[in-house]
């Protein structure tokens, strides 16, 4: 085959030795609440008779031995050491012993986001190409006996309808994430979970640069190894090493090897990326695959770029046009959907009209708004009912109770403000509707500026606490039309209900403005 005629498609994978049935390296961790094991690799089958034995440092103290009466959470079976799971106090050096042998893994225990689905430091990173296979499997050489159910996720968010708990396809830009393979598993009565988490990087070229990173102490090293057996001249180019101190007082360190034109020569060995330290080395390991090359045609592109930007558009004027008409939107859904809040509450008004009544310097105009005006539109022509205390309610009695009675009674509270409003009765009918709606939670208040209010300062400061209050104004040579934008958003405050538009007069109040033409 001549190289030139080599199509080409970049896989990475870089993995950890823990995936596999046996625990080789001698630093290993583990994500705090999951299930974990050692084993030890022999050639010598588990079933036949040998002495073997489990055992932790303690340190200063010495080793001690494991039993299975050591913890409930710790088993033994064969050459493997379980935990059922493993936890925070399990960090430390563990020994397996048999006969003369003696092998060691220091175990670090990494404390569980409280913020995400996965461990950045137990993330395994794939690398593919646009337009090549992208793929991941959800199985775990250990523990799939075990498995019950196998749950597949995106950025922490469940792939849905998505039988096989797995994903191939061609990758896509869209496609980069981190994808989190969820085990179920059953153990002695209780369910537990197992993950593994994948970073999926799509690249668009032939070139690829693998990054390898850590955090180290100051004298610590991290170099790339790999070896070229064929003679050849290599095309990997390893840059410089670049540390940035943190606050946490270590460096964090970051070496690139830049792998340019790839070809067969680079496939199927080990690229190398080695920290060492004191206490001693930590390896990942990256392998180049072959995969078959599907160019997406440059005409599929162009059309999917135009149709992606007149999508983009049209969901744009969309969205636009809802936020500036979402009062006339959600008048509109009323009415198409027949909703109705006021059938099952018991309430008898739809709301009470509270507004300065008495003998204060011109209430004349004030009054008519809120005992004639809102009853010809809100009664009269959209249905609703009212509850007006000087047109409704019979001289004498209790007027304090009974206007808390009347509020109780009433799903919305109209205020109609003035700078005078605050006074007598009136002041106890704000702040009983106050206490409905804040302690209570069973009305709404709805604010009315009837006349230019400079300051609201008037008002309780509890009221700022609604956030279902809003201050409509009223504007006498702009707000008689019913299809004035004020009583749209009047209605749109008002509770939903199904009875039709009656007919009648063109605006709202001919006593305030003359009559309609």
């Amino acid at each position: 085959m001549q190289l030139g005629q080599l199509s080409l498609t970049l896989l990475v994978l870089m993995f950890r030795d823990t995936s596999e049935a046996c625990t080789t390296r001698p630093h290993i961790n583990a994500l705090e609440g999951e299930p974990f094991f050692l084993k030890y690799c022999s050639s010598i089958p588990e079933n036949e008779s040998s002495t073997t034995k489990w055992l932790k440092s303690n340190g200063s103290h010495g080793q001690a031995e494991l039993r299975p009466s050591s913890s409930p959470r710790v088993t033994m079976h064969g050459y493997a050491l379980e935990f059922w799971p493993v936890e925070l106090d399990d960090n430390g050096s563990y020994f397996f012993q048999m006969g003369n042998q003696t092998h060691e893994w220091r175990l670090n225990v990494i404390r569980r986001s409280k913020h995400n689905c996965f461990t950045e430091k137990q993330v395994i990173s794939k690398t593919v190409e646009v337009g090549k296979a992208l793929q991941v499997d959800c199985n775990h050489s250990y523990y799939q006996n075990l498995v019950n159910r196998t749950a597949l996720y995106k950025d922490c968010e469940k792939i849905e309808n998505n039988k096989n708990p797995s994903l191939k396809k061609n990758a896509e830009f869209k496609d980069q994430g981190y994808y989190t393979c969820m085990f179920f598993l059953h153990h002695n009565g209780k369910l537990f979970n197992v993950t593994s988490t994948y970073k999926i990087t799509i690249v668009e070229g032939t070139d690829v640069q693998l990054n390898c990173s850590a955090a180290l102490n100051e004298k610590d090293l991290i170099y790339w190894t790999f070896r070229r057996e064929d003679g050849q001249e290599p095309n990997e180019h390893e840059g410089e090493e670049v540390k940035a101190r943190t606050s946490e007082g270590k460096w964090h360190a970051s070496r690139i090897l830049r792998i340019e034109n790839i070809n067969e020569k680079n496939l199927n060995f080990s690229y190398n990326c080695t920290v060492s330290s004191e206490k001693g080395q930590d390896t990942k390991r990256f392998i180049l695959l072959t995969k078959d090359r599907r160019d997406i045609p440059g005409h599929v592109f162009t059309g999917g770029m135009i149709t992606a930007a007149v999508i983009s558009g049209v969901v744009l004027s969309l969205v636009i046009v809802a936020v500036i008409c979402r009062v006339d939107l959600a008048l509109f859904c009323r009415h198409l959907m027949r909703r109705d809040e006021t059938l099952t509450d018991g309430k008898t008004y739809d709301a009470f009209v509270s507004y300065l009544k008495g003998s204060r310097p011109e209430p004349g105009e004030e009054r008519a708004f809120a005992v004639e005006v809102l009853p010809r539109v809100l009664e009269g022509r959209f249905g609703y009912k009212l509850c007006i205390f000087e047109r409704d309610v019979a001289p004498g009695g209790a007027v304090v109770d009974e206007i808390h009675s009347l509020i109780e009674q009433s799903r919305r509270l109209i205020i109609v403000l003035s700078t005078s409003y605050m006074f007598n009765e009136v002041r106890y009918e704000l702040e009983s509707g106050l206490h409905e709606a804040l302690v209570e939670r069973k009305i709404k208040i709805i604010l009315i500026e009837f006349a230019p209010v400079r300051d609201f300062t008037f008002l309780p400061q509890s009221l700022e606490l609604l956030k279902s209050h809003r201050v409509l104004k009223w504007k006498a040579d702009q707000s008689l039309s019913y299809n004035s934008r004020f009583w749209k958003n009047l209605l749109y405050l008002m509770p939903a209900k199904t009875a039709p538009p009656r007919g009648g007069e063109c605006e709202a109040e001919p006593v305030l403005a003359g009559n309609c033409p």
